[in-house]
């Protein structure tokens, strides 16, 4: 099968089309054909993408840990997918990922594709929604009324935190560009900060979860905002690698795959209580610069690479 594998630097990256065994699925594993993956482009920094999960040196890993496609085989024990069925889901760190024709992944990590989607669309959901939903909901434990601080509003994760706050009736409040005040404004935040010109926490008191995709400075003024038992989730890396602040580490999680929540994510989608933002759709062969950050930026959410030119 044909894959894009990385090679270069995580300063110069090169994803290089080769040829590959066509993976099997083993038992408790299903095999997609993939239609798209999402790029997320701080995978190149991930500790996964260049060592196995026993520590040692990881060469020339398939990226794209987010996708969406159709169920080519299911393997022995797997009961709830059949072979044709569209699903979208997200693959351990460790495993590799799906800029290739196929890629193996495992029932639990997966949910049918909502219907309203395309595969495209669909690809960009996984780790973006199921970030925001863990942090808010399972993590810091939102509830009606709470009054939530997203920074960072206007990017992949925060676009959805906001979606998800508002399905829970929260009061949004959120940092972000003036540029994107409009299109924040109808996913349904109640106020927005330029964090160009305004402090936010010159104007922001009482609140209940700050919900961070920045950290650093902006993380640091944020804890001044908190009412007592307010609750502060981090999704920077840094929040977790370059502290000594132990609030900061209760703080960082990291996403992990749940086919729960995708299926309660896609029926919000197909809802239309959420709504999903594609910035581009882009062909394998553009995937190195889609990766490095050099390609183009038109709009709001992620880049995605369509495999449709791969499957004949």
């Amino acid at each position: 099968m044909k894959a894009l594998r990385l090679d270069g630097s995580v300063s110069k990256p090169l994803l290089q089309q080769h040829e590959m065994p066509g993976p099997k699925p083993g038992s408790g594993e299903v095999l997609v054909r993939v239609r798209a993956v999402a790029v997320t482009p701080t995978e190149l920094l991930w500790y996964p993408t260049t060592h196995n999960n026993d520590g040692s040196p990881r060469l020339h890993a398939v990226l794209g840990h987010e996708f969406s496609g159709e169920i080519a085989e299911p393997g022995e024990g797997v009961a709830n997918f059949s072979r044709g069925d569209a699903i979208y889901g997200m693959n351990d760190w460790f495993a590799e990922g799906a800029l290739a024709e196929y890629c193996l992944t495992r029932p639990e990590w997966i949910a049918p594709k909502p219907s309203r989607l395309s595969h495209e669309e669909a690809a960009s959901v996984p780790i973006s929604a199921l970030t925001a939903w863990q942090g808010l909901l399972v993590r810091a434990r939102l509830q009606s009324g709470e009054r939530v601080l997203v920074h960072g509003g206007a990017g992949a994760v925060g676009s959805l935190a906001i979606q998800i706050a508002r399905a829970k009736d929260a009061h949004i409040i959120t940092t972000l560009s003036r540029a994107d005040f409009g299109y924040i404004k109808e996913l349904g935040a109640d106020e927005v900060i330029d964090y160009r010109s305004t402090a936010f926490q010159d104007r922001v008191r009482n609140v209940d979860v700050v919900f961070d995709t920045v950290c650093g400075d902006t993380l640091q003024r944020s804890w001044s905002v908190l009412k007592p038992g307010g609750r502060v989730v981090t999704i920077a890396a840094d929040s977790e690698s370059s502290t000594a602040d132990d609030r900061v580490k209760q703080a960082f999680f990291i996403v992990e795959p749940n086919a729960v929540q995708l299926r309660e994510i896609g029926s919000l989608l197909d809802s239309g209580k959420l709504r999903i933002s594609v910035d581009t759709v882009l062909p394998p062969s553009a995937a190195t610069e889609a990766y490095a950050g050099t390609s183009t930026r038109r709009g709001h959410g992620k880049k995605v690479i369509s495999m449709s030119e791969w499957l004949g």
